[in-house]
Formats: structure tokens, sequence, C-alpha cells
């Protein structure tokens, strides 16, 4: 089904579609500053992603690489209507394949499955806040 998707490189045209995904999502940070979000997805090392349905963003992936080895995949959403259908799939296909390296990593708390239908490799890792304090991990 993603065939009858178009996934282009993120342009500013595409950043309200990518910050109402964020909203439906429940994810702050883009919404909070869209300037910042934009910022973001088009940082030197960054590269974004969008699934369009016509003009309307339906999906975007974001991956950070240095264009040989190592890649990291910040940001998935996908319309929750249209997932299943092979566009997030597409989207990390694509992403990965405009970034470059030779492995992908990922922290998930909410799409195992999702990520379990790629030839993986599990390994433990660790999200590092520098600036709180681990009572203020805790708490929030």
């Amino acid at each position: 089904m993603s065939a009858t998707f178009e996934h282009v490189p993120y342009e500013r045209a595409h950043l309200d579609g990518v910050i109402a995904l964020c909203v439906a999502e429940g994810w702050p940070n883009f919404p909070e500053d869209p300037e910042r979000a934009h910022r973001t997805l088009t940082a030197p090392g960054v590269t974004t992603v969008v699934a369009l349905d016509g003009d309307r963003v339906v999906g975007f992936a974001q991956v950070q690489s240095d264009g040989e080895i190592q890649a990291h995949l910040s940001s998935i959403a996908v319309d929750r209507s249209l997932r299943r259908s092979g566009v997030g799939r597409e989207l990390v296909a694509r992403a990965f394949a405009l970034a470059g390296g030779i492995r992908i990593d990922l922290i998930t708390d909410s799409a195992e499955d999702f990520y379990e239908a790629f030839a993986h490799r599990r390994k433990e890792g660790f999200r590092i806040y520098p600036q709180y304090t681990q009572d203020d991990i805790d708490n929030n």
C-alpha cells in the first residue's frame, strides 16, 4: 500500500504536518517550538523524510548519521490510520538510504513489534540526560 504515497526529503512546507503527527503522539518537543523543530529536522548530519498523501504529511522519519557507519533513528511517526500499511517501513528504508551507514540504532518504548519485523540484533542501552539529576528523571 505504501507505493501510493510519495516519500520525499523534508522541506519547511512539511513542518505543520510533522508537528500535527507529533501532537497526535503526545510528543511535546517539536510542537512547543516549531522553529527549533525545523532546525532539528534540517541540522547537519540529519536526514528527514516525509510520506505524503497528496499534500498531506502522513508520516516522517528523522535519522542522524555519520554517513559511513553509524546511524540513529531519532524520530518516526505515521498517521494512526495508516499503520501496518508499509508507510513506516518505507520511511525507515528511504531515510537510512539517504543518510548512509551500515547500521541504524534506535530506542523505543512503544513500537517493539514494528522494529522486530526488521533484520536486527537487540542491544542494551541507556538514554542519558546530562542537564537533569536522576531525581528529575524519576519524578517525570
